[in-house]
């Protein structure tokens, strides 16, 4: 890194749209940072800090190919890793393990203000790094996350919590509070009992994450409660709905379009 603001660093994230909100944002927070390249999964954001040497790699958790924890542990065996912001979708099971091994972290949906700590951070530590230190470092980390992280990674607890916007404000809602979820546009809806939160994470790592045992998904554009159905009815045209429990809704009459694709699941039903 030359220089004591300037800096480089590579993206990882599968979502183009998260990916440009995250190198706008970085923009701001930090404009001495030259963002090399943004890679759309494991192998191709492998092979550019490879190529390009990084002072910084922002690794999305789950990608394509290589999760960002793989990723970070094939960097092992370089002379001089980047400094490591783990990006993830998961609220207790990644980011406590994060914070017990000091790791740095980002929590989707990115916040100006957690990433302008997570950029003080970063200067700080480019700073005093000192040679030879980042590969000891990068090895202690990631044996603490070993360690930290549930069996099978970060990516295998379910998720419990979900951050999401309502106007101004963000929520954490548990997951057993949400009734239903459905893309529209560039967010996901987030419909509970009281309110309708958004979230700009792809339904299908939404999907990924959640229980199967608690959640299924009916439509290509919607996922729902299993707790909060109530009937699966077909109309006249042979068009199956599902209609969630009234009491579960508020007192609201919700009809949620099946579409084919996933209607065999609730045959049995």
């Amino acid at each position: 890194m030359s220089g004591s603001l300037h800096a480089t660093a590579v993206i990882a994230e599968d979502e183009p749209a998260l990916a440009d909100a995250l190198r706008r944002m970085l923009a701001q927070a930090w404009p001495e940072l030259d963002v090399l390249r943004v890679a759309h999964n494991g192998d191709d954001a492998l092979a550019a800090i490879r190529a390009l040497s990084p002072d910084v790699a922002f690794l999305d958790i789950r990608m394509p190919g290589p999760s960002g924890l793989e990723v970070a542990a094939a960097l092992t065996g370089l002379a001089s890793p980047p400094a490591l912001v783990f990006v993830t979708a998961y609220d207790q099971y990644a980011v406590e393990a994060f914070e017990a091994a000091a790791a740095d972290y980002l929590l989707k949906p990115v916040s100006s203000d957690r990433l302008e700590r997570c950029v003080a951070r970063l200067r700080n530590a480019l700073a005093q790094r000192t040679p030879g230190s980042s590969t000891e470092d990068l090895g202690r980390l990631l044996a603490l996350l070993q360690r930290q992280l549930p069996a099978g990674g970060a990516g295998q607890g379910w998720l419990r919590f979900l951050r999401a916007s309502v106007g101004d404000v963000i929520r954490q809602i548990p997951v057993e509070e949400i009734l239903y979820l459905q893309a529209q546009d560039k967010y996901v809806s987030v419909v509970t009992r009281d309110a309708t939160a958004l979230v700009r994470i792809p339904l299908s790592e939404l999907a990924a994450s959640l229980d199967p045992a608690r959640f299924a998904q009916v439509h290509r554009s919607t996922i729902v409660s299993l707790d909060a159905i109530d009937t699966i009815r077909r109309d006249f045209a042979g068009r199956t709905f599902v209609h969630l429990r009234p009491a579960a809704a508020g007192g609201r009459e919700v009809r949620l379009a099946v579409s084919r694709q996933y209607a065999a699941q609730f045959r049995a039903m």
